[in-house]
């Protein structure tokens, strides 16, 4: 799967803008408001970098920061409105791998989370299964294995794209608009044009044995699966 990103930040609005950006990387990504729960959400999911606020409830970030350096060497780029020379200092003192000072560029945050991935030798996999569904993203193939064996499928260039950008955060729900941004750059975007697409690619997954997948949520839009 690709890099899982925990983002510690009490600002939903910035948490969300962070979530958005990383998420348009093909990251997945998990949000914790305060710093009790991005312990517990980094104990328990083990993600592959996090992204820590300083001013953190319950917790603050420098608390997050060394319980979790207690524990492993987990990347940490820490994200704050802090801008003084010592607070990068106990930073990277502490063990942070990077720092981010707010206000920021989005564009920035998510090159600073390839860089510092890049140099803890973690990478996106270009291969990611659900179940028995397999995506070779470089090869730009689908395909359902039965019993060791590969089952390919064929898709088009927008129900491909349909299914990766779902795959990379399986069981969250894309609105159609998100659908269409990511995935149908030019068109209309129309509900019926999302609907059509998705369901085509569910036949052909179903004929494929990869059955009831993507999911229609009522409502909202679509997921792939209720489980990664």
């Amino acid at each position: 799967m690709n890099a899982l990103i925990l983002i510690a930040e009490d600002e939903s609005e910035i948490a969300e803008i962070i979530r958005a950006y990383l998420e348009r990387e093909g990251f997945r990504t998990i949000h914790a408001a305060n710093g009790q729960t991005a312990l517990e959400f980094h104990r328990a999911l083990r993600p592959d970098l996090v992204l820590l606020d300083v001013s953190m409830p319950c917790v603050d970030g420098w608390g997050v920061l060394a319980e979790i350096r207690r524990r492993d060497q987990t990347p940490v780029i820490m994200v704050t409105a802090l801008d003084q020379d010592l607070d990068k200092l106990q930073a990277l003192r502490i063990g942070a791998d990077d720092y981010v000072v707010k206000p920021f560029n989005p564009v920035e945050v998510v090159a600073r989370v390839k860089a510092v991935l890049r140099r803890s030798g973690t990478t996106d996999a270009a291969i990611i299964r659900i179940g028995q569904l397999e995506i070779d993203i470089d090869g730009h193939r689908a395909s359902v294995m039965h019993g060791g064996q590969a089952e390919n499928i064929g898709l088009t260039l927008t129900e491909f794209r349909l299914l990766v950008h779902m795959a990379r955060n399986p069981t969250r729900v894309f609105t159609r608009g998100d659908l269409v941004d990511a995935c149908l750059p030019g068109a209309e975007a129309l509900d019926r044009t999302v609907d059509s697409h998705m369901s085509k690619l569910r036949r052909k997954l179903d004929q494929a044995g990869a059955t009831g997948m993507p999911e229609g949520v009522r409502g909202v839009g679509y997921r792939l699966a209720s489980h990664s």
